[in-house]
């Protein structure tokens, strides 16, 4: 199955990027979730590996994923989660550090006739924040994720 991430602005603070796969809701969950699953695609452009994947999973609960690029540089981003209902919803915020602000993002899970769309919502401080986050192709390095992700939800359902 072949899909195509798709971005939109539904707002001026919003981006929403939606994305199916052939895989049930509840294994996309588990590799949205799960260290050992989430650091086998969450890399974004090619070079990078996770070298720290945490996830305390419940309200309340922080989160750290840490990478680093094949020519050492590093980059960090983390949070806490903020509503947990598994294979359904996942709210979150986010936090790269530096200059850029938090971020409320939340995951939606749908699923029909085995093809789960997951819908992943980004609340900005501003249009400015926003509009910055898309100017760094952030969205190139979440559609060749997602791409990584589609296999490995098709692996687990086998």
């Amino acid at each position: 199955m072949s899909q195509t991430l798709r971005i939109s602005t539904p707002s001026d603070r919003e981006i929403v990027l939606t994305r199916a796969f052939a895989g049930p809701r509840h294994l996309v969950w588990q590799a949205w979730t799960t260290p050992e699953l989430l650091s086998q695609w969450l890399l974004g452009p090619e070079g990078w590996t996770m070298t720290v994947c945490e996830i305390d999973l419940r309200p309340g609960g922080a989160w750290r994923f840490a990478w680093r690029h094949a020519d050492g540089r590093d980059m960090e981003m983390r949070g806490a989660c903020r509503e947990v209902v598994p294979s359904i919803r996942l709210v979150s915020t986010e936090s790269w550090g530096g200059g850029w602000p938090e971020t409320l993002n939340t995951l939606e899970l749908t699923e029909e006739n085995g093809v789960t769309t997951a819908t992943q919502t980004i609340l900005y401080a501003s249009k400015e924040t926003r509009d910055a986050a898309i100017a760094t192709g952030m969205t190139k390095g979440v559609a060749l994720s997602f791409n990584r992700l589609e296999p490995l939800v098709c692996k687990s359902a086998a």
